[in-house]
């Protein structure tokens, strides 16, 4: 309790999804790089010894993180705190460690990686999210209820149908998602300002090998479409159409939560409670609709999200200026952290979802002489 922590990862995002970003993900992630582009390049002809390679490969899971904060105190930077970590684990490997390589080309690369598990996630969120709205539409599909146009009464509608409208929002987001993931391409190694020449001087003038090195790591790590040109990062433009798509969750998520606490004002609609839930602690009584009002606040902040990255992109400098590292390290992680949160919120509410017939049918009928006059 003496130190912070942050509500994402203590209450609300899934140990599944804060595992993906958390720093020994993060760090495996680097040195499967780092393998990945010495062995590809002894494949294309470069002089390593297979004994570095295998000592890179089992020194993978040996990180010292005491070490590693010691040696970025000294060099200000965390990603040579790692080579050099790495190096004093592997030392045979040493002289061919990050050999042609820029930081970007690796934590870049490690990014999109990282990125499309996590769409994978999020994609078989919205499934589940989906499967269950299904079940409650189709249950509910012929109960007649009393339609709302500016939360004023309106023609009648039936449960499923208004169900039907939170499906095909979900359905949206799961097109984009779709799109996302197939779209979502490998940077490549490419050197301090894009232009490879680090690797094309490793591999004589060769550009066929340089394109060949690039196209079997990005298969290595299961992409099958490369960045087609880079500064020394991938273009920024891209995590502000990612971000975006998880914004889009967002909407969707806030219109659902919005409508469920209307509804669950008239009592025509409950979330689900728990046996010994309580609604306030001056009114132990009510029935709040804690998850519906959960559900808005993360998936405000899930919109909001977006605009880091759209703004990251719009004030990057020429081949890359490094005002971009700070933010991205927050917000994206973040923004994953808080769409997996609203979508596990999501399946659980709509899962749970109590119908008041009743209710429904009191306030029909009350309203439809007005609605017949």
């Amino acid at each position: 309790m003496a130190t912070a922590d942050h509500p994402l990862l203590e209450r609300y995002a899934s140990r599944e999804m804060v595992e993906l970003f958390a720093p020994a993900a993060r760090v495996r992630l680097w040195r499967e790089l780092w393998c990945a582009l010495a062995e590809t390049q002894r494949e294309l002809g470069v002089e390593i010894p297979e004994a570095a390679i295998r000592e890179m490969r089992e020194s993978l899971d040996r990180v010292d993180v005491a070490r590693v904060a010691e040696l970025e105190r000294e060099l200000r930077h965390d990603v040579m705190a790692h080579v050099r970590h790495y190096g004093e684990v592997a030392p045979a490997a040493r002289p061919y460690l990050h050999l042609g390589a820029t930081s970007a080309d690796i934590t870049d690369n490690a990014d999109l990686i990282q990125q499309r598990r996590a769409l994978d996630l999020l994609r078989r969120r919205v499934v589940r999210c989906l499967a269950a709205l299904r079940e409650f539409a189709w249950a509910h599909r012929g109960r007649p209820t009393l339609g709302f146009t500016h939360f004023q009464p309106a023609q009648p509608t039936t449960v499923g149908k208004r169900a039907a409208l939170w499906i095909q929002d979900l359905l949206l987001d799961l097109e984009e998602l779709d799109d996302r993931i197939a779209r979502l391409a490998f940077r490549g190694f490419r050197g301090a300002t894009g232009t490879e020449a680090s690797f094309l001087e490793l591999f004589g003038g060769d550009a066929r090998k340089v394109d060949a090195m690039n196209e079997r790591i990005a298969r290595r790590f299961g992409f099958d479409r490369i960045v087609p040109v880079t500064g020394q990062t991938y273009p920024r433009k891209m995590d502000a159409a990612l971000l975006a798509t998880l914004a889009g969750i967002g909407v969707s998520a806030s219109k659902f939560g919005h409508d469920v606490r209307l509804l669950q004002h008239l009592g025509e609609v409950e979330e689900p409670t728990e046996p010994g839930q309580v609604g306030s602690s001056a009114m132990p009584y009510k029935r709040n609709p804690m998850r519906a009002e959960r559900l808005c606040a993360l998936a405000r902040h899930a919109v909001v999200l977006a605009l880091d990255p759209a703004w990251t992109a719009a004030t990057q400098w020429l081949e890359r200026t490094l005002d971009d590292s700070a933010n991205r390290r927050i917000a994206i992680p973040e923004a994953f952290w808080t769409a997996d949160a609203v979508l596990v919120l999501l399946h659980d509410s709509a899962a749970g979802l109590a119908v008041r017939e009743a209710a429904i049918e009191r306030r029909l009928r009350d309203e439809l002489p007005f609605l017949l006059a």
